[in-house]
């Protein structure tokens, strides 16, 4: 899951979303130095990935791609995955993207003390070009994939895994609307454990 998906999944509290947001940043138990919903966070943030790695269809989804992109290939998947939620938000939730991804941007401004060095750092720049709303096109995808593909010296194709998401455009949204009903499931149950 890529970040619209991890923050969704994290319901209704601020401090739970950011520090799902930003868990990618931290390593082993750095999560500790933080405060105590951050922690939570970072806690889901782990399930879920290790969740999603597992998850059959999930699997299914990126041994579509894993010839012409290799490791990459889950990478590529998650952000396919945020785009069909974007893509399909009035099916998620009440609220319209804008005003959640506006209000997120909000909490992440008002939090910015507890935000690691990495989030702060790239935060200015995700507002700016609105990456979560830029989700709901597969334009917007693509711009997202070359900013990646760009941080690997180009070395990893994703600028070009638009291709596969037009060609097997169907067959990625069935397996995204499978999969994300497990994964609600699965964070809902995290959540009341943490």
């Amino acid at each position: 899951m890529n970040f619209l998906a991890h923050i969704y999944l994290s319901g209704d509290n601020d401090l739970i979303k950011i520090g799902n947001f930003m868990a990618d940043g931290i390593r082993g138990k750095q999560y500790e130095t933080f405060p105590l919903d951050i922690q939570k966070g970072i806690v889901l943030h782990r399930a879920i990935d290790t969740y999603t790695d597992a998850h059959p269809v999930f699997r299914q989804s990126t041994k579509r791609l894993h010839t012409n992109y290799h490791h990459y290939a889950g990478v590529i998947v998650d952000v396919f995955y945020d785009h069909f939620l974007a893509k399909n938000w009035n099916l998620y939730s009440n609220e319209k993207l804008e005003d959640f991804v506006a209000r997120f941007y909000q909490s992440l401004d008002k939090n910015i003390a507890v935000l690691s060095d990495k989030t702060r750092n790239f935060m200015p720049y995700m507002i700016q070009h609105n990456w979560l709303v830029s989700y709901q096109t597969v334009e917007g995808i693509t711009k997202i994939l070359t900013q990646m593909d760009s941080r690997t010296n180009n070395q990893s194709k994703m600028r070009f895994a638009n291709t596969e998401l037009v060609k097997f455009y169907s067959e990625f949204e069935n397996e995204f609307t499978l999969f994300f009903k497990d994964i609600q499931n699965i964070s809902s149950e995290k959540l009341k454990q943490l």
